[in-house]
């Protein structure tokens, strides 16, 4: 842990990967501040039903990301931001593209912003694999071009660009982390892995799903949340954009009969066009270069190859079976 980094606020603390993240920051020693959207239910998401080794461990601050003014109050005392607090689902930028702007690039200026006025020291931002498009070259390393094929996409190219401006225009200490597609438990059914798995644990052997073709470089989401950390408590990277990826390719047709033959059965593929991309906006090919990550953090994934692949689609299925889980998705209906 760097010794200059005692109090942490993570940024869409409540969501998948933010509340995996949140947990193992605890379990690590830090003190932690999980930022939260606020809503008339109470929720805090996925920290409503947190780990017991960690529950009451960590402090909840809810708001929203798209108010400076609450984040700015919810990032004083901490010394650096974890910034998860994004709207993800591309089907849903089709056609609520404003949205995005809002929460992913202005959310991401507030974060900034605050971050610059404030002298955090150190804000660790949250990209994606989907800013590269379709791959250009493989593995994709850092310098490959930047290509909106969505809206989603097209809105965290902005949000990197704001945060990386902060960094070379007034100094603030930012380091852009771009995980390639992080599945687990507790993602979201919105998600190609969850939808897949979620439907045969329903006892559908008939999956419905969109194109099949496109690859895909999964990262397991315990990979993922180390890759955070370990870029927190570096004193490198600053300035920096990091791949995090298996450097593993697979075609999600495949992923689809590895997550059969993890469940012990045998599916059969039927293409549903609601599920299906305009032509131009798919990402027909995605395979990370993780060696930056490697030299600069000293990290590598634990799920890497085939053979990790496998050991992570396990685990996610054995969670998403368990019926209390399973009962939170709505599997027979496509989510947007």
């Amino acid at each position: 842990m760097s010794k200059n980094i005692k109090k942490v606020l993570v940024t869409g603390a409540d969501g998948f990967i933010g509340s995996h993240l949140t947990e193992a920051l605890v379990r690590a020693g830090h003190d932690v501040r999980a930022f939260v959207l606020y809503n008339s239910f109470s929720s805090w998401g996925w920290l409503d039903s947190c780990a017991s080794d960690v529950k009451d461990k960590f402090e909840v601050f809810a708001g929203d990301i798209r108010d400076p003014h609450g984040v700015k109050e919810a990032m004083k005392g901490c010394d650096a931001v974890l910034h998860l607090a994004a709207l993800i689902a591309i089907p849903y930028s089709y056609h609520s593209p404003d949205t995005y702007v809002d929460t992913n690039i202005k959310g991401t200026l507030n974060v900034v912003q605050a971050a610059r006025e404030l002298g955090i020291s150190k804000v660790v931002h949250t990209s994606t694999s989907e800013v590269y498009g379709t791959a250009r070259f493989v593995p994709i390393t850092e310098e490959h071009p930047l290509q909106g094929q969505s809206p989603y996409s097209a809105s965290k190219i902005g949000a990197d660009q704001i945060a990386l401006s902060f960094e070379k225009s007034f100094g603030t200490p930012v380091v852009v982390l771009r995980p390639f597609n992080t599945y687990g438990p507790r993602q979201s059914a919105r998600a190609v892995i969850p939808t897949i798995i979620s439907q045969i644990a329903s006892g559908k052997r008939q999956i419905k799903l969109g194109a099949v073709s496109p690859t895909r470089d999964f990262n397991f989401v315990k990979d993922t949340v180390a890759g955070f950390i370990a870029a927190l408590d570096s004193d490198r990277g600053v300035g920096e954009v990091v791949n995090f990826g298996s450097n593993f390719e697979i075609t999600i047709g495949d992923t689809a009969h590895l997550i059969a033959e993890a469940m012990n059965t045998e599916i059969e593929i039927l293409t549903d066009e609601a599920r299906l991309r305009p032509e131009k906006s798919e990402v027909e090919r995605l395979w990370a270069a993780n060696a930056k990550a490697r030299a600069l953090f000293g990290w590598e994934p634990a799920y890497g190859g085939r053979e990790g692949f496998k050991r992570g689609l396990a685990e996610t299925a054995e969670w998403f079976t368990q019926p209390g889980n399973l009962r939170g998705y709505k599997f027979d209906i496509y989510n947007l």
